[in-house]
């Protein structure tokens, strides 16, 4: 049971989240074949294919969008589950994130959105110029290429030279629930006269940044998006903007 008091959520053979005692009550109440016991619920293996019937029946917000149900970040995929009942149901999400960077005679900059003031989750917010989940179907490089047009307008050819730099893995409450997450963190060098422009309205804005400034914004206030700040850090540590001190205290943290 993790600490919030939740139960271990497996489809047959399958662990695949975890839910809170009262969300199992009314999965129960659904569905007859689910079973709840100390620490854990039951669903039969068959039941996989309409997870989001039963999150519907129960009264979970959706967002009309899938995302793949694995019990392993990397496992075989068991079914689809809606982004929005993800968090009730402690089911992993995979999320994309990419730093935008400009070599200027100065230094490194990196291009930061502000998200739309109407988001649902975290508006107004700093976040990096592409960012996004891994819907159904989707690899982690095929969704940041969709990503990338859609919400800066960076064409698919520029946006394939990214590469892959780091995987973060985290577990933590949130105001919308259990967030189980794999950040994919990729780098991609654009050329100076590049300007992102907001596609699909869910960005207000593009700022350009120095590397340095990133920092100030991350140390001394709250500005970024949670899952931001971990891509941003070891961005920030591989480029050796912080110092050999403050390297030492945040990588074990970081990469632990």
């Amino acid at each position: 049971m993790l600490p919030g008091a939740r139960l271990a959520l497996h489809a047959g053979p399958h662990h695949i989240g975890f839910v809170k005692p009262e969300l199992a009550a009314r999965l129960r109440g659904v569905e007859s074949a689910i079973e709840i016991s100390p620490g854990r619920v039951d669903m039969p293996e068959a039941l996989l294919p309409r997870l989001n019937e039963l999150a519907a029946d129960v009264g979970i917000p959706t967002r009309a969008e899938d995302f793949d149900v694995r019990a392993t970040p990397e496992g075989e995929v068991l079914g689809v589950l809606d982004r929005g009942a993800l968090p009730s149901f402690g089911v992993i999400g995979v999320g994309v994130h990419l730093n935008g960077l400009v070599r200027k005679p100065e230094g490194l900059h990196l291009w930061v959105a502000k998200r739309a003031a109407n988001k649902k989750l975290d508006p107004g917010k700093l976040d990096h110029l592409v960012a996004g989940g891994v819907p159904a179907g989707h690899s982690p490089f095929a969704a940041m290429l969709k990503e990338s047009w859609e919400e800066a307008g960076l064409e698919e050819r520029s946006a394939a030279q990214a590469r892959e730099v780091a995987r973060f893995r985290y577990n933590m409450e949130r105001p919308e629930g259990l967030r189980r997450d794999v950040v994919y963190a990729y780098d991609l060098e654009l050329p100076a006269d590049f300007i992102p422009k907001p596609m699909d309205g869910e960005v207000e804005s593009f700022m350009l940044w120095p590397l340095e400034q990133v920092k100030q914004a991350l140390c001394t206030t709250d500005e970024f998006k949670f899952n931001v700040v971990l891509v941003l850090l070891d961005l920030l540590l591989r480029q050796g903007v912080f110092t050999p001190e403050e390297a030492e205290i945040l990588k074990p943290a970081l990469y632990a």
